[in-house]
């Protein structure tokens, strides 16, 4: 028996090895400072808990429809919408098992094999690996470093556009680099997508950790709404990674084809879970106001203890859970030349764990730099000071 040639080009998401690792080194009996995965170590609000177990007691147990349940539809539809700034009705709404489903079931709608998408690179690996499973070509488009952080390279991803391109992938507050696109840089894109005719993947699990300012959304540019699709998850703003919920936005005919799919794939969503997020959208809002509140000190601190290691010099990100600096000086300092190895010293000297550049798409040939990601969503402001401490002291040494 042998296995499909197609999982040859399936990839993964390796940062959870990275956690693995931390946590073999934890069962040592080692302290872990965790900045390696984008998860909480704060509770999900207590009203949406309520809401769940109401469900469950109430009997939503079974199937329900596989486009999502209608209250949460609407409830989506109102809420994405009214925040940036546009119309949506429950039609344009697929409810999805997480924020991850739409990227395949967005890339199995538009692409077919030997079409290329361009995705941000470094960016989510999920990305790359869904266009190169379902036959297509993962084409990436870059970032240059700015004075606030990452700004993409617009000239690049022009120059990426062929008569094969049927979509843009585009992560505004990003993962791994927090990078925010300016209203110019917005605007560019659009134009682009327009210009060509091009499908957007406007993913948006970070819309709502804003540390500074108001979010911005392609949809809101005139064109930009009738070929875009948005990628909602709760699990960012309602700290609820693991209950797997979220939701596919956009036009009504593709959202047609995203719930065909999940037909194919899951059949439904976990109905009491739905009807709980109707209350996350619509009730008591104290829970993310607190947990942006406490995301936004250990942002700080994060930033704080970073920018104390001789060698490294962050912006501070005006969103997301995520920091990622530059080692190329600390790597000559102590006279590495892998990232792997800092990596890995990191771990077994100062019990710090974090992921590297190359967990999020694959390196280009071109790439001289060496970057590190942070993430201070599971980890609170006394350990990230201690951890960051004990950081400085290894990497300041020989």
């Amino acid at each position: 028996m042998e296995y499909s040639k197609q999982l040859t080009k399936l990839g993964t998401e390796t940062a959870f090895a990275v956690s693995a690792k931390a946590r073999a080194w934890a069962e040592k009996g080692n302290k872990v400072y965790p900045f390696h995965l984008g998860d909480f170590n704060l509770p999900t609000p207590n009203n949406i808990v309520e809401a769940t177990l109401k469900g469950i007691k109430d009997g939503k147990t079974g199937y329900c429809p596989s486009e999502g349940i209608f209250s949460l539809r609407e409830a989506l539809a109102n809420d994405v919408g009214s925040k940036r700034g546009v119309n949506y009705l429950p039609d344009n709404v697929s409810v999805q098992p997480g924020g991850k489903p739409t990227i395949g079931k967005f890339i199995a709608s538009v692409m077919n094999p030997g079409d290329e998408v361009l995705y941000p690179n470094p960016g989510y690996p999920i990305y790359e690996s869904q266009i190169e499973y379902q036959g297509g070509l993962a084409i990436p488009y870059n970032y240059i470093t700015s004075d606030d952080g990452f700004d993409i390279d617009i000239d690049h991803l022009k120059a990426s556009i062929t008569d094969k391109t049927v979509a843009i992938i585009y992560n505004n507050y990003q993962n791994p680099i927090s990078a925010e696109s300016s209203i110019e840089e917005m605007e560019a894109i659009a134009d682009l997508a327009i210009a060509n005719d091009l499908w957007v993947l406007s993913d948006d699990a970070y819309y709502e950790i804003i540390y500074d300012g108001e979010a911005r959304s392609i949809v809101s540019i005139p064109g930009m709404k009738e070929r875009t699709v948005i990628l909602y998850t709760f699990s960012k703003k309602f700290a609820m990674t693991g209950w797997r919920i979220g939701g596919s936005i956009g036009p009504k005919e593709i959202i047609k084809h995203i719930s065909k799919l999940n037909v194919n794939a899951e059949s439904c969503t976990t109905h009491f879970i739905q009807d709980a997020m109707v209350e996350a959208l619509n009730g008591d809002q104290s829970g993310p106001q607190y947990l942006l509140k406490t995301l936004k000190e250990r942002r700080d601190a994060t930033v704080n203890g970073l920018n104390a290691i001789n060698g490294i010099n962050v912006a501070l990100p005006k969103s997301t859970f995520y920091v990622f600096p530059n080692v190329n000086e600390i790597l000559r300092f102590k006279g590495m030349t892998k990232v792997e190895e800092l990596q890995e010293g990191a771990l077994k000297n100062a019990n710090v764990s974090f992921c590297t550049r190359d967990h999020f798409g694959r390196p280009s040939k071109n790439e001289s730099d060496y970057f590190i990601r942070f993430a201070y969503s599971g980890i609170n402001v006394d350990d990230i000071n201690e951890g960051l401490s004990k950081l400085k002291e290894y990497f300041e040494s020989k």
